[in-house]
This record gives C-alpha cells, sequence and structure tokens, in this order.
C-alpha cells in the first residue's frame, strides 16, 4: 500500500467531503428553485394565471433545502452551537465532551433518518397522494428528507470517529480558519 503525500485528502476524505458538497448544492439549488417560482408566481398573479399550486412545490424544496444542507452546514461550522462550557474547560475535557456531543448526535440523528426512511417507505407502500393542488405521490418530495437525514448520519459519525482519533472537530478548525482570515460574518 503506498502512502498519500503529506497534506493529500484519502479517497475516503475526497468522497465523503463530495458526498456532504453535494448535499449542499442540492440544497443551494433547491433554493435558487423557490427564487425562481416565487418570481414566476408574482409575474403570474399580476397575469391572473393559476399558480396556487407552486406553494405546494415550494413548500417541498423549502424543507429539501433544509434537510439536504445540514451535513454540509455542520461540517462548516455553520450551525448554531453554544460553547460556553466548552470554552470554560481544559482541552483534554472539552474533547471528551465533544465526543459525547458527537456519540449522542450520531444516535438521535440516525434514529431520525431511521423513522424518515421508514415513514417514506410506507407512504410509498400505501400510495399516499398530496392532497393538495399538486397530487404526486408523497414519497417523492419526502425522499429529500431521508437523503438528507442519511448524509447528515454519515457526517456526524464521520466527525465522531475524526475527534476519537484526536483530530479537532471540522466545524472548530473551519470556524478557527475563517477566523484567522478576518470572516467574522457569521457572528453578526
Amino acid at each position: 500500500m503506498s502512502e498519500l503525500p503529506p497534506g493529500q485528502p484519502s479517497p475516503v476524505r475526497r468522497t465523503l467531503d463530495g458526498l456532504y458538497a453535494l448535499g449542499g448544492v442540492l440544497a443551494a439549488l433547491c433554493v435558487l428553485a423557490i427564487l425562481v417560482l416565487m418570481i414566476g408566481a408574482s409575474i403570474g398573479r399580476i397575469a391572473n394565471w393559476r399558480v396556487a399550486w407552486i406553494n405546494d412545490v415550494v413548500a417541498w424544496l423549502c424543507a429539501a433545502a433544509a434537510f439536504l444542507g445540514m451535513a454540509y452546514s455542520f461540517r462548516n461550522g455553520d450551525f448554531v452551537r453554544v460553547t460556553l462550557l466548552l470554552e470554560a474547560v481544559s482541552p483534554r475535557v472539552r474533547r471528551w465532551l465533544e465526543i459525547v456531543s458527537l456519540a449522542i448526535a450520531s444516535v438521535a440523528i440516525a434514529y431520525l433518518g431511521w423513522w424518515a426512511a421508514r415513514f417514506t417507505y410506507e407512504s410509498w407502500e400505501f400510495n399516499d397522494i398530496a392532497g393538495n393542488m399538486v397530487a404526486i405521490p408523497i414519497w417523492i418530495p419526502q425522499l429529500s428528507f431521508v437523503v438528507g437525514a442519511l448524509i447528515f448520519v454519515v457526517a456526524v459519525l464521520d466527525e465522531c470517529i475524526c475527534v476519537l482519533r484526536g483530530a479537532k472537530p471540522s466545524y472548530v478548525a473551519r470556524v478557527e480558519e475563517r477566523h484567522a482570515r478576518g470572516d467574522f460574518s457569521e457572528e453578526l
């Protein structure tokens, strides 16, 4: 087995980071689609077009954007974290608190993902149809919840393993990198 050059991420790391970035890109595309649909709805109302169906699609896209972007946001330090206790303890205690927090989060998010998948499967199994203006099988928009939750589970487990191996949490490292560049925009 050959060694990777220093600073070169492993294929597994590149794959995982690519997965999180893909979730972020899909979330951004959902937000872009919301923008386009809302502008279309505004124009449509002025032109007396029937645009009530857009509200259904926008609601599904909002949920999709939220869930698909969770792993990317988490890994980049864009989640709201209360660090008052972490900042008051020693680095060793802080590491263990991070591990405990990540382990609890892994279990909780895995449970969320399992229920999301089960619920979506039941919607598919019973051929549940959306009862709003857009009558499509409801499992189709629910898939974004499942995919986003599963990517998030992978991200939290990945983070937990990295911290167990002694690495600094990526969400801490990314915030420190932004601060080192003088970027305090997330603090506003």
